[in-house]
């Protein structure tokens, strides 16, 4: 059974559709006893870096996050799900994330840049990510975000142009993340979730 991890921000239940279009069911949690007993966790998240680890930290969530990320079965970030697995973001000043994976988030701040950067954008494949598998490389998915990650380890699995080159999706063992949203990037995000969610049987 796949886990969303329910932290009352975010679009959890347009996540938790998503898998059922894909025919997968999908719980939304914050129970730390299911979450150590799921065979997929998902970390979705819209909103503020430092008020959503303010939420995971006051429902008691992180520990049973960093546990069931130590377990070795499989992890998706989405958006601020991504950021928050690093180590730190500057929005409103420095805040601490999960420390997952190394590096830090920072905001778009090229001259003349719209931001939120928001719509359609394309990703370039890095490696060769089971998260892809089936996706054409360049295929279009759909972004909203202000921030982006800069790791510090070798983990991007997807790269897009948006000013300068950001990294668009990471991979690290069994921790998969994106900065788009696949619930929200019809037929190539189904297929990912297609993907993430036959890793989680």
């Amino acid at each position: 059974m796949i886990a969303i991890v329910d932290y009352g921000m975010g679009n959890l239940r347009s996540v938790q559709k998503a898998f059922e279009k894909i025919g997968t069911s999908a719980i939304i949690t914050r129970d730390a006893g299911f979450i150590a007993s799921s065979s997929g966790l998902v970390l979705p998240g819209v909103g503020a870096f430092g008020l959503c680890m303010e939420r995971l930290n006051g429902y008691s969530l992180v520990s049973p996050i960093k546990s069931y990320i130590e377990s070795g079965r499989p992890f998706l970030g989405i958006c601020l799900g991504m950021q928050l697995l690093f180590e730190e973001s500057e929005e409103f000043g420095k805040q601490s994330g999960l420390g997952v994976l190394k590096g830090r988030v920072s905001r778009f701040s090229k001259p003349g840049l719209k931001v939120p950067h928001m719509g359609w954008n394309n990703v370039r494949k890095v490696g060769n990510s089971a998260l892809y598998d089936g996706i054409e490389d360049d295929a279009f998915f759909y972004f909203v975000h202000s921030f982006y990650v800069e790791p510090t380890e070798d983990v991007a699995s997807g790269v897009t142009e948006y000013g300068a080159q950001f990294v668009s999706s990471v991979e690290k063992g069994n921790i998969f993340a994106t900065q788009f949203h696949p619930e929200k990037s019809q037929r190539a995000g189904l297929r990912m979730l297609e993907n993430f969610a036959r890793m989680a049987k």
